[in-house]
């Protein structure tokens, strides 16, 4: 009976493995039809796949100001963020950023929203793949056309027609940076009229997106 169940486990396994490479070498050459989190918004799915070219790299740099300074850096995790969120929950406190570009595009293409260590150990598998087999290009193209950046919109040209009445291809500076802070919350932050907070945080971005530049943190996306 164990001998049986270890033989199904280990089918299991390979299959797994065999299936979710062939997405991932799939995925490296063809759009992402669609998520699970589209699937399962209540709002529908606005999207539109376009390739890096046609999105304005004001946007590159922003969510790379926001979200990963380290994208260029890194093999797919951020060590030292993980180390410092790691510290903080034992402290019982708790911390954003330790997931970068590359796994939260793991996460969206291959997997669901939420917590949990069986799904975290699925996006580090993915992550790995991603990095060693589509690159940081690539990586990047994807994220800008599978992240949430509204209600029932997906992907960087839906939100900056949605937003601005414009292609993905024309963003300013400003335009990205605001873009970019709604990332982590879309459905709650504003991006056409931001106040307070975040109004200030989306000059911080658009400072940072300065420095991103300057340093050629966002040079491993135009190899």
């Amino acid at each position: 009976m164990v001998l049986k169940l270890a033989r199904i486990l280990a089918k299991i396994i390979l299959w797994f493995i065999g299936i979710s490479l062939l997405l991932v070498i799939a995925f490296k050459w063809i759009p992402v039809p669609v998520t699970a989190t589209m699937l399962m918004d209540e709002h529908g799915i606005a999207k539109d796949w376009e390739s890096l070219d046609n999105i304005d790299p004001n946007l590159v740099a922003a969510v790379i100001a926001a979200e990963d300074s380290k994208f260029c850096e890194h093999s797919g995790f951020d060590t030292e963020a993980i180390e410092k969120a790691i510290k903080n929950n034992a402290q019982g406190g708790k911390i954003r950023g330790a997931s970068t570009i590359s796994q939260q595009t793991a996460k969206n293409v291959f997997l669901w929203q939420g917590g949990g260590y069986f799904r975290k150990g699925l996006e580090a598998w993915f992550t790995f793949w991603i990095e060693n087999i589509w690159g940081k290009e690539r990586i990047m193209e994807v994220y800008l056309n599978v992240a949430e950046t509204g209600i029932g919109t997906y992907g960087a040209e839906a939100g900056a027609q949605r937003y601005f009445g414009k292609s993905a291809a024309q963003l300013s500076a400003d335009e990205a940076s605001r873009m970019a802070v709604a990332l982590p919350s879309p459905k709650t932050r504003s991006v056409v009229n931001p106040g307070g907070w975040l109004a200030r945080y989306g000059n911080t971005i658009e400072s940072r997106m300065r420095v991103v530049k300057g340093d050629g943190l966002n040079s491993c996306v135009y190899d």
